[in-house]
Order: C-alpha cells, then structure tokens, then sequence
C-alpha cells in the first residue's frame, strides 16, 4: 500500500511517498508553489520514482497554504501539525522545531510524546524568512545556494539593522557602495534572519533536541549563526524542505488505518 503527503507552498510544492511500514519510498521538492502546476509536477515525479500510478495511492493528506485548494486529497491537514509529525518520525525525542520557509518563520514545540504543544509563527513580514535571502541573494548577485560559503569568507561583523526586507534592500545597497565586503554583507543577512527566529523560539521557550527544517535549513551558515542566536546545537532534519510533506504522507497513513 502506498499513501502520499502533498505540501503546497508559496514558493514550492513537495510530495512525499511511504508505505503501509512508514518506509519512506520516495521525497521530492519545485520550487514553484501555490496557484501553479508545481503539486502536479512533484505528484507526477514521486510515482514515476517510485514507479506506481495515482491509482495506487490509497490516501492522500496535503498541507501547507495551498491545501484548501488542492482538490486531488482525501484531507487537509495544517503545516503545523504535519511538520511536528515529520520531526518526530524523523529524529525522535525532538521537542523544538525551527522552521524557516520561503514566506514565513514558525518555531514548534513538541511534547514527550512528539505531538505539538505549542507554535509561534511570522508571517506578516519577509524578514525571518526564506525571501529575504532571496532579496540579498540578488542585491549580491550571487545564488541563493552561493550564500552560505559567501558567508563563510566573512571577516567583519555588519549589522542590518532594518527589521522592512524593503528598508533592508536599500540599507544593504548603501552599505556596499561605502566598500563593505559581500562577504560580510552576507554573514550580515544571515545574522538579520536568525535574529528575528530566534525571537520566536525564545518566547514559546527552547528545550533540546532543537531541530531545523525548510528550504533555509540547507544553508549551513544560517544554521550556525542561529546555534549562536539560541545557544543551543541543532540538528538538520535530512532533505529539511520535504518534512511537511513526509508528515502529511504519515497522517495518510495513520487517518487510512483508522478508517
């Protein structure tokens, strides 16, 4: 039996495959998201990697902003619950994650029993999220995947001190035509984005195991900065963007076999 989990982003979709033994067959991420073809694309890649058909799907569980709309699922689930069930499969005995996604930030506390407890979450603003790279990503002209070595090279500390990604922009703009090196301007922005989260993760209260996920999670710079935000280690849930979808592919499973 196979049961798939769907997370529709607004910057990407993912879709996850297991079996009837919680055996993860297959995660995939595009990073295109709600209101395009993206869930139909990571939908369609996951079978063929796993080399099945939607017919054999028994349950589907989606999540994430575009869940509502997603009419190809048996149920919709919030991001929130599906990310606590796909740490807590995935690094047992974890009890603080710390999400940062393309468009908002979210730190989650699990009980003993890995159920959510409690959550905080940002999503009003671009800064604290996965956007805010992006914006000085291009101000630096360089990938988002080049930031976290960029960073690395970084021998000054800068601060942003503008909490508007918009006011960030031009702060970043002017700090470079006065000679400051991207390097530092990177370390900058990583500092910025692990400032505001580790806000959110002081006020819900921070207990080990702490663990990271979305895309931003894969930056290793950012990750570093936010251990030294938190005092805390933390561990990077393996293939981070895809947990919200192996959670909603494990509620599929769980919501077949209690019907």
């Amino acid at each position: 039996m196979y049961f798939l989990g769907v997370d529709i982003g607004s910057s990407s979709s993912k879709a996850a495959i297991i079996d009837e033994n919680k055996n993860i067959l297959v995660r995939v991420a595009r990073n295109i998201g709600t209101g395009t073809n993206g869930p139909t694309l990571v939908i369609n890649q996951a079978l063929e990697e796993v080399g099945i058909t939607r017919d054999q799907i028994n349950f589907t569980v989606a999540t994430g902003y575009g869940r509502v709309t997603f009419t190809q699922a048996d149920k919709q689930i919030t991001e929130i619950s599906c990310h606590g069930k796909g740490v807590a499969h995935l690094v047992p005995g974890a009890h603080t994650i710390i999400d940062i996604g393309g468009q908002d930030a979210k730190v989650i506390r699990l009980n003993d029993k890995g159920n959510v407890d409690n959550f905080l979450m940002n999503e009003k603003c671009a800064a604290g999220t996965g956007r805010f790279l992006e914006v000085m990503a291009r101000i630096l002209n360089c990938g988002l995947e080049d930031l976290s070595g960029l960073a690395k090279e970084s021998t000054e500390e800068i601060e942003i001190s503008n909490t508007c990604t918009v006011f960030a922009e031009s702060e970043v703009i002017s700090q470079l035509a006065q000679g400051t090196a991207k390097a530092d301007v990177a370390q900058g922005a990583n500092n910025s984005i692990t400032s505001r989260v580790a806000g959110l993760a002081r006020r819900i209260g921070i207990t080990p195991v702490v663990v990271m996920t979305g895309g931003v999670a894969k930056n290793d710079a950012v990750v570093r900065c936010m251990e030294k935000q938190i005092g805390y280690d933390i561990t990077v849930a393996p293939d981070p963007q895809t947990v919200g979808a192996l959670g909603a592919a494990l509620f599929a499973l769980e919501t077949f076999n209690k019907k």
